[in-house]
């Protein structure tokens, strides 16, 4: 089984040379591409860290509202146009019906390209936005894809299972849906998984959450309360308000899992 690896440097302030730095000296054996998409939520404070870490922007519709009202607000004392200008994003897509006119005609005049998919009432703006960006984005084994998706989490819950259910429906993509608080990642069945902690940025709470269908098998290290093949399922056992207590958090399951941990306050 492929041994699959996981690290949240996208919340340090910069990210060395692809090594996994802070509390693990081991390298990082791979790089990855980062997009972010923004959603219709209130901002993290942390997203001009992401915004600086990603390659290719996307709001999906009311986002774009989030960026043009919030982001000036994380920079008290600067020019209001100019923190507009400056966080451009490269792409707002969805059905339109949240976006405010002025952010639209504002962005249209800045260069942003806008994918207008409100014939499509058959999936989210968060399913449209990561369909693009994996259309977009250029292939490399090297350097694999990671999307970063801010506001994820927090408002109406049907939203925030409709984000959720991203993670599944695009199991082979790295996906990490964010908020202030927290973030979560799929940690899929078909590979082993080593999570590289930061612990100046996240932790100590996290969670294992078994979602599709039940772990009959879930095996963990790096927690204080680890799983030894244990059984997990809704109605039944399943692991949250655990303790990383580890550098390194390794998984193994049966099934796909849910990865959470706390995001501490940058």
């Amino acid at each position: 089984m492929d041994l699959m690896y996981h690290s949240s440097t996208f919340l340090l302030p910069s990210e060395k040379d692809n090594t996994l730095n802070n509390t693990s000296s081991s390298p990082s054996p791979f790089s990855l591409t980062y997009a972010l998409i923004i959603l219709n939520q209130r901002l993290p404070s942390f997203v001009p860290l992401l915004w600086e870490h990603a390659q290719l922007r996307v709001c999906a519709d009311g986002g774009a509202n989030r960026v043009f009202d919030e982001m000036p607000l994380l920079f008290p004392h600067e020019d209001i146009s100019h923190i507009r200008s400056r966080y451009k994003p490269n792409v707002i897509k969805g059905d339109m019906d949240s976006i405010r006119r002025e952010v639209l005609d504002f962005y249209v005049e800045k260069g942003t390209k806008i994918i207008d998919e409100s014939h499509d009432q058959d999936s989210t703006d968060l399913h449209k936005c990561v369909a693009h960006i994996c259309d977009v984005m250029p292939k490399n084994d090297k350097s694999p894809l990671c999307i970063l998706v801010a506001g994820a989490l927090g408002g109406r819950f049907d939203h925030e299972i409709g984000n959720i259910n991203v993670l599944c429906r695009f199991s082979n993509t790295r996906i990490i849906l964010l908020s202030e608080d927290c973030l979560i990642h799929l940690l899929p069945k078909n590979h082993c998984h080593k999570i590289f902690i930061q612990s100046s940025a996240e932790g100590p709470h996290c969670g294992l959450i078994p979602i599709g269908t039940p772990s009959g098998s879930s095996t963990s290290t790096g927690l204080k309360w680890d799983l030894k093949n244990t059984e997990m399922r809704f109605g039944g056992l399943i692991s949250t308000s655990n303790i990383v207590e580890e550098d390194i958090v390794t998984v193994k399951s049966d099934s796909d899992l849910l990865w959470t941990i706390s995001i501490k306050k940058l």
